[in-house]
């Protein structure tokens, strides 16, 4: 096997998603803290006497406890190198969430033990399951009270449509949670509780049937454990590591990631179970990850990371090949050959500038302006393009305007830049000018996010005037005259950051009256960049 392949098949890319308050940041701090990556984890709320977490580098995130932005971290576990994806869990923030999934191969799934299957999991999970992502669960907070853990695999295959298969099982929960059954080895590995950012875990592992395991657990407790052993092998779904991948049936581990418990086995089962960079579509047929020739594609743009470098940065996804500083490629969006020279791999706000990275990582390249959401980069000798990455309609709308005339040039750079991210959408009245926009989100919470770094980072303040629109739809055919459109009153005709021509409904009405109306007018929900 060469170098390159070696490298390839140990890289594992994956996005962690969940509901809020499901314990996300705190799974990823633990695997962070198991690579070595970090000395001491943070805590998740952003309390004075606490240290924030380290993949929430935003100070809108440190204020709230919460995540609005993706985070980018990468370490070395095992012989592995490890990209992990660490979404945002709240919903106003989804969209961000759905273009990191288009990078990653696998998703880690994070339940709340006593919740189970929440709002945002759901939604989360359909997108992966449109992209037939292998999911692994992680079922957390296992020391606290808990839903009975029958109702917990019932709830995951109802709601989100797929078979699951316990690998290891739990042996009671809150202040009798005894540990984890491991089915495979046979062995109980004993709930130990570690508090704070120690990775140490005293781990007791005791044989199933060892007569030590009776005393340590009491006997209601295993008499329970052999019922369940027992059912789960007989009645249970069989694991089947092709299902698997092909995101039919998900592996589920219970732990407690604030404890440390069940966190490092639930990695050597992930590590186990999941795929090495897998293959990405494009107009050339699919990009095989172990071809030597580099390609990548742009999933996330920010802007301003950094107070002191003020630079933007553009998250590529390297698809196929090796980089290695200061490499020339070519840019197919643009159009033109350029210099990839300087690049980081990313530890929140922290950068390493780095020298080389493989097919499946993930790195940061200084970004002069150049790149949009679902660029290709390539081989200048092997040109083609991947496949877009949908941009979703916003559901809330809202006209901003400028404060301080001298700053037209602060506020302009500022609302570009953002919508440039993704983080928000931009509109203006055709023939309308930059003075007064329509700015449309996903989530409420967005239109906060978009005032405090306008502020903060370009030092501009706003007027927000909340619109009653409720849906937007792209024009598809753009040669089509839009002043000759029959449309109800209250529609309006606007073109977004990139010239496209869309439409702004208050109601459904207002759609029905516009495609019954106008026959030849063909409407799209999403435009693909």
């Amino acid at each position: 096997m060469s170098e390159f392949v070696d490298k390839v098949s140990k890289r594992r890319t994956f996005a962690i998603i969940s509901h809020p308050d499901a314990g996300k940041t705190t799974l990823t701090e633990k695997f962070l803290l198991y690579g070595g990556a970090i000395q001491e984890a943070g805590m998740v709320k952003g309390k004075q006497n606490m240290r924030h977490a380290v993949s929430d580098w935003m100070e809108i995130e440190k204020q709230r406890g919460i995540s609005v932005t993706s985070s980018v971290l990468q370490f070395n576990y095992d012989g592995f190198c490890i990209n992990i994806l660490d979404t945002p869990g709240h919903q106003d923030f989804s969209e961000d969430t759905y273009r990191t999934l288009m990078a990653a191969d696998s998703a880690v799934m994070v339940i709340d033990a006593s919740k189970g299957v929440e709002a945002q999991t759901r939604k989360l999970f359909k997108v992966c399951a449109m992209r037939h992502i292998p999911i692994f669960t992680f079922i957390n907070k296992m020391d606290r009270e808990a839903k009975d853990p029958y109702e917990l695999m019932e709830e995951i295959e109802q709601e989100l449509g797929m078979d699951t298969c316990p690998v290891n099982w739990p042996i009671g929960c809150g202040k009798q949670f005894k540990g984890v059954y491991e089915r495979e080895s046979k062995k109980v590995i004993r709930f130990v509780p570690v508090q704070g950012g120690k990775k140490e875990v005293q781990e007791i592992i005791t044989d199933y049937d060892d007569p030590e395991l009776i005393k340590e657990i009491g006997e209601d407790y295993y008499a329970t454990l052999q019922d369940d052993v027992e059912l789960l092998d007989g009645a249970g779904a069989e694991f089947d590591l092709e299902r698997v991948h092909r995101g039919e049936l998900s592996p589920v581990c219970f732990g407690s990631a604030l404890t440390n418990f069940g966190v490092e086995p639930f990695l050597h089962h992930f590590l186990d179970y999941s795929m090495p960079p897998q293959p990405k579509q494009s107009d050339d047929g699919p990009i095989d990850p172990f071809n030597e020739d580099f390609s990548a594609f742009v999933f996330k743009i920010q802007a301003n990371m950094n107070k002191a470098h003020r630079d933007r940065m553009a998250f590529m996804r390297i698809t196929s090949g090796k980089y290695t500083k200061g490499m020339e490629v070519f840019h197919m969006q643009g159009n033109k050959k350029i210099k990839l020279s300087q690049s980081k791999q990313l530890m929140a706000d922290d950068r390493e500038e780095i020298q080389e990275a493989y097919s499946g990582d993930i790195i940061g390249v200084f970004d002069p302006g150049i790149f949009s959401i679902g660029d290709t980069i390539c081989t200048p000798k092997h040109k083609f393009k991947f496949e877009g990455i949908p941009t979703f309609a916003p559901e809330h709308f809202a006209r901003i305007r400028n404060t301080d005339t001298m700053k037209r040039k602060q506020f302009v750079k500022g609302v570009e830049q953002i919508a440039q991210e993704g983080a928000i959408q931009i509109f203006t009245e055709i023939g309308g000018s930059m003075e007064e926009i329509i700015v449309g989100v996903v989530g409420v919470l967005q239109f906060e996010v978009l005032e405090y770094r306008l502020k903060n980072e370009y030092n501009v303040n706003i007027k927000r005037e909340p619109l009653g629109y409720q849906f937007i739809r792209w024009i598809d055919n753009e040669e089509i005259d839009l002043y000759s459109l029959n449309l109800s009153s209250d529609t309006k005709r606007v073109q977004d950051l990139r010239g496209k021509y869309l439409l702004l409904f208050s109601n459904q009405w207002g759609i029905n009256w516009a495609t019954d109306k106008n026959k030849e007018l063909i409407l799209s929900e999403f435009s693909k960049n």
